[in-house]
């Protein structure tokens, strides 16, 4: 029986204007080698500069993931010489990154564990490479961007661990608001080192799965090569320590290079940067930007607001999402609607009819907030469904007419004529016209009650309640056509 030991390292773009040593734009899908100078092409003579922003949102995350934030950090230059890396070396950290020692917990799908954080180092992306048929192409716009690693100590075993690893951390950055995890663009891709040994023998020979661009692949591939060092070992031949590419098409790994170590980089100081320390006030500028990470955000929500797993999950995915819930609820009870009632109704139609809306329109859950149904207008047709002032039967019509034209529930309640009717007198009118259209209905209902044939009864009374909303517009009191229904149904019997 084999032990598996996976370890991942994860590199995020962080959302910086500019580059991280040099003045240079920061953009996604410019124009190639529109966004480049000297300095992130690596001219001879000259002199990068810190990006501070990229340093603090650098510890940001690190805080995040628990890490210790050093007395002093400093960069070193990583030699190695690749196409899209024009100076042919790599500002990064190595001796002292910016975050150390930290851990994070990860939960969901079964699975619980708590995954330690080697570091968060920051470092200089290089520039991307396209590949059209016999020619490459090199863009250097990616090159010099801010680019923050997280290295986690081998404590995984499955590529389920690892692709719940990414999503929460990807949850995290978002929230934060440093990076937008978007792993098509490449602003989010990751790096894994898989071994397998006999358990209680530690590591074996480390392969190394490289630029995983979804959590899916992060899964697969390493799943695939625990399967294949498996049969090799079971076959007795041994593991090459090398880098391995995914390849989506056919599902399998497959050879890329031998595996660096260290020493091949030959590290040495960046002679061009000083050393940083952070002051005082560094230090409290990140922790000003903390804010409450998704997990135990959710765990708040299911105990404040009675949620379940899946409600609190879903709710708390997005930070602009759970933030829009928590202001709508606010906004409920603030109306005179309790607290629960409010959290339950809000939660479910935030999952069901909004959210359908939103990914009909194509409207990125991110930008919730400022869609035309605000917290406060999903708060107000909330009361007017709770209060019985509005009609559940046209709540979603509702809804969309708010997205289309922009107008409070209230009034456009009002200009449709879709306020609930709760007057018993007219609704009995509505109620006695369907009696009579429907006699043979009634009828059969009747004898299905003599018969004490429940199953019959209940689907002609819903047929017979069905029949009375649809002739008022779906406008009249649920409850009160069930309640008059039932009362002529009985009459003479009780």
């Amino acid at each position: 029986m084999y032990q598996t030991f996976i370890g991942l390292e994860v590199h995020i773009h962080l959302l910086t204007k500019t580059k991280v040593f040099c003045g240079c734009r920061s953009a996604f899908g410019d124009e190639p080698n529109t966004n480049i100078c000297p300095v992130c092409m690596g001219y001879p003579g000259v002199m990068p500069a810190l990006n501070i922003e990229a340093m603090r949102m650098g510890c940001l995350v690190a805080r995040a993931l628990n890490c210790r934030i050093p007395e002093k950090t400093w960069f070193e230059r990583k030699q190695y010489f690749y196409p899209d890396m024009p100076k042919n070396y790599q500002i990064s950290q190595f001796a002292s990154p910016l975050g150390q020692e930290g851990w994070v917990n990860i939960e969901g799908n079964g699975i619980s564990r708590k995954v330690r954080i080697r570091e968060c180092h920051l470092e200089e992306d290089a520039g991307k490479m396209i590949h059209a048929g016999t020619v490459s192409l090199l863009d250097y716009n990616r090159a010099g961007v801010s680019l923050l690693g997280i290295v986690t100590e081998p404590d995984m075993e499955s590529g389920e661990e690892a692709e719940l690893f990414v999503q929460q951390l990807r949850r995290i950055v978002r929230y934060l608001g440093v990076c937008d995890g978007n792993m098509e663009e490449g602003s989010l891709r990751a790096d894994a080192n898989v071994s397998i040994n006999l358990a209680g023998k530690g590591l074996g020979k480390k392969v190394e799965l490289k630029n995983l661009n979804s959590s899916r692949f992060i899964k697969l591939g390493l799943n695939y090569e625990i399967k294949r060092q498996s049969a090799l070992l079971d076959s007795g031949k041994t593991i090459v320590q090398e880098t391995r590419l995914w390849n989506e098409n056919r599902d399998e790994t497959a050879p890329m290079r031998t595996k660096e170590n260290a020493q091949d980089y030959r590290y040495f100081p960046e002679p061009d940067l000083l050393v940083f320390v952070p002051d005082g006030e560094f230090l409290r500028s990140v922790e000003a930007g903390l804010v409450e990470l998704p997990l135990p955000r959710a765990a708040r929500l299911k105990v404040e607001y009675h949620l379940n797993d899946e409600q609190s999950g879903l709710i708390c995915e997005e930070k602009a999402v759970a933030d829009y819930y928590e202001n709508a609820v606010s906004a409920a009870c603030k109306l005179g609607l309790e607290r629960k009632d409010a959290a339950s109704r809000i939660a479910n139609r935030l999952l069901s009819d909004i959210k359908h809306i939103l990914s009909r329109d194509k409207i990125d859950l991110a930008d919730i907030g400022s869609i035309k149904l605000s917290p406060r207008r999903l708060a107000e047709f909330t009361v007017l469904i709770a209060n019985g002032t509005a009609s559940n039967k046209n709540a979603k019509q509702t809804l969309e007419a708010v997205f289309a034209e922009d107008k409070d529930p209230a009034l456009i309640i009002k200009e449709r004529g879709w306020e609930q009717i709760n007057d018993p007198a007219v609704i009995l009118e509505a109620v006695n016209k369907v009696w009579k259209e429907e006699a043979k209905t009634a009828a059969d209902a009747r004898a299905a009650i003599e018969a004490g044939n429940q199953k019959k009864l209940k689907s002609l009374t819903a047929y017979l309640v069905g029949k009375t909303l649809a002739s008022t517009g779906g406008r009249a009191a649920p409850e009160i056509v069930g309640r008059q229904i039932e009362e002529l149904l009985y009459e003479g019997r009780k």
